[in-house]
């Protein structure tokens, strides 16, 4: 332990603590910018600089350690003065045209200025020139890049994508894509991980509100939502809603109130999905000696891309069953088309998601029917959906809850988990326990091996004599590590979830941001506490799902279902991907 002393206090604390964490501590509050604990701790920003007695320089509190007796001032003159002059540097090269930012508000520049009473700033302003590119679902702004280096950090350390790197050097340093012109023919995965770990807007998600709001306003197009299960985890944080009150059905009537005309929960397709996934795997187990393992789900579209672009050769052992998204939206434009008498090109198809990748899935040739109607028309992200009820002066909280829409809205609580790392594996060990047994799991302990914010996690289970095992990960750098032991043959699965946001969906890109604070695993808890209050907790249990089986889709695998509810995953190509293969 060593002693320093703190602006007049005195701390105890272990040596090599930084100094940020020492003031901690002692309860004092020093600024930091491009800080994230244990990700980036760079001093790249100097926002956190402090005057330490005996030296003339200013320290950078994140990334230096007290020593014994070291007497530190957070606010002496000097360290106000450094600190100011660093903010008005960094807003020298900043466009500050705050109120059209994304992230006016939810702004660490524009927190530590305002704090600091930068009023006015003394250097001149240099902008980059460099324009942002609009119609890619991932948008960079240049202009509003600090530098920070987190983006980068996120992305090599953390996803192991290395999309992003330092160019250039001296006054011309920035940050862009490697290997690559532009980001648009870059292999990026499109997770998102940098837009949340961002502190301004220079990361941010194409807005596609406007156009949701020109179907909304046409009275000749039918617009029909669908709710991904993790968006009710987060969605309300963007009002200060406490957990309880920001329910799905809560959106749903601040959704209609926008004018939806039916408003469904994608824990129906989630079911759909885990309806067609776990006997896509059972059909697998029976031709062990002709299939590759493990199968992997296909849920997450960032996985996918992340695959085809890092490690084509498991492609083939991907599911060919369609994300949740997309099934609902090919049931809606078939299915519910058919029951209500609409032309499916009359309907306007709008998925509320976590995710940005979801925008690009949307968009994939294989995503059509034969006659061109996309099953997703448009992807709207947490934040995005957000700032639609905003837009237009609702207050949720005031608002009553309202059912989902029949007979598309039942989900089961197995779909509810699917937000969460591990909850996509529970879900299809659930049905495939009782479709190989016959029997019903203990729901609350059978599966708790696959639970949790572990980045790889791993389990074995026996259904009747039929040993499966089973790996989940979440994030793309444990998706990266668990590939390359795969092919090492260091390790061996039947099955295998990947989710490309670490812990899953509850800390998607398209989520809601808290600077400096991973979310997920304060989200996830959220969707199991849902799923045990819920009567229907397994997929097959669905009504919904066995009426649409009975009445539409005959059975899992069935001609139809395959038509509708399965794709190639060859047929479209990442930036770069060689064709021939």
């Amino acid at each position: 332990m060593v002693t320093v002393t703190i602006d007049g206090r005195t701390v105890k604390v272990p040596e090599r603590t930084t100094i940020l964490d020492a003031a901690r501590a002692a309860g004092i509050r020093i600024p930091t910018l491009c800080y994230w604990r244990d990700l980036n701790e760079i001093g790249a920003c100097r926002v956190c600089v402090v005057e330490v007695e005996g030296y003339e320089r200013l320290f950078t509190a994140c990334n230096n350690t007290v020593d014994e007796g070291m007497v530190i001032h957070t606010n002496s003159a000097k360290a106000l003065a450094g600190r100011r002059t660093n903010v008005q540097l960094i807003l020298s090269e900043h466009n500050t045209s705050c109120t059209t930012c994304v992230r006016s508000g939810n702004c660490s520049l524009q927190n530590i200025a305002r704090d600091l009473n930068i009023l006015d700033n003394p250097y001149p302003m240099h902008l980059p020139k460099k324009k942002p590119e609009t119609d890619f679902p991932l948008i960079r702004d240049n202009q509003k890049c600090i530098k920070c280096m987190r983006c980068v950090q996120v992305c090599e350390k953390v996803q192991k994508t290395g999309i992003w790197d330092v160019i250039n050097t001296g006054a011309q340093t920035s940050v862009d894509v490697t290997k690559v012109y532009s980001l648009e023919t870059s292999d990026c995965a499109l997770c998102g991980q940098c837009i949340t770990h961002c502190p301004t807007g220079a990361l941010r998600e194409r807005d596609d509100t406007a156009k949701v709001l020109r179907a909304l306003h046409d009275k000749d197009v039918m617009t029909v939502f669908q709710i991904a299960p993790s968006v009710r985890a987060g969605w309300g944080e963007m009002f200060g809603m406490a957990p309880e009150k920001a329910t799905v059905k809560r959106l749903a009537a601040a959704l209609r109130t926008i004018g939806a005309d039916y408003v469904f929960d994608s824990d129906f397709s989630a079911d759909l999905t885990i309806m067609e996934e776990s006997a896509e795997l059972l059909e697998r187990l029976q031709h062990r000696d002709t299939e590759s393992f493990p199968l992997f789900t296909s849920c997450c579209p960032g996985w996918v891309r992340y695959c085809k672009g890092h490690f084509p050769q498991f492609v083939s052992q991907i599911s060919t069953s369609k994300s949740p998204q997309q099934m609902f939206g090919a049931m809606i434009k078939s299915y519910f088309a058919e029951k209500i008498g609409t032309d499916p090109s009359k309907i306007c198809s709008i998925s509320v998601m976590p995710c940005l990748a979801k925008k690009a899935e949307c968009a994939l040739p294989t995503m059509k029917d034969e006659n061109g109607n996309a099953d997703v028309d448009i992807v709207l992200t947490t934040r995005e959906v957000s700032r639609l009820i905003r837009m237009c002066h609702i207050v949720p909280d005031d608002l009553p809850e309202e059912e989902m829409d029949a007979p598309l809205g039942i989900g089961s609580g197995a779909g509810n988990i699917f937000g969460a790392s591990g909850g996509v594996m529970e879900a299809a060990l659930r049905t495939a326990y009782v479709k190989v047994t016959g029997k019903k799991p203990d729901l609350d302990h059978t599966f708790l091996a696959v639970r949790g914010m572990k980045g790889w996690k791993e389990a074995e289970y026996d259904l009747a004599g039929t040993k499966l095992k089973v790996a989940v990960v979440s994030g793309l750098g444990n998706a990266h590590d668990l590939l390359t032991a795969l092919e090492k043959k260091e390790v061996s699965y039947d099955f295998v979830e990947v989710m490309a946001c670490p812990g899953g969906c509850v800390g998607g890109g398209g989520q809601p941001i808290h600077d400096g604070t991973e979310m997920a695993p304060l989200r996830a808890p959220a969707l199991y506490e849902q799923d045990r209050a819920m009567s229907l907790r397994m997929s097959h249990e669905n009504p919904a799902i066995q009426t649409c089986y009975e009445e539409y889709l005959g059975k899992p695998l069935s001609p139809l279902a395959e038509k509708l509810l399965h794709t190639d995953q060859h047929g479209w190509f990442m930036p770069g991907e060689d064709v021939v293969k």
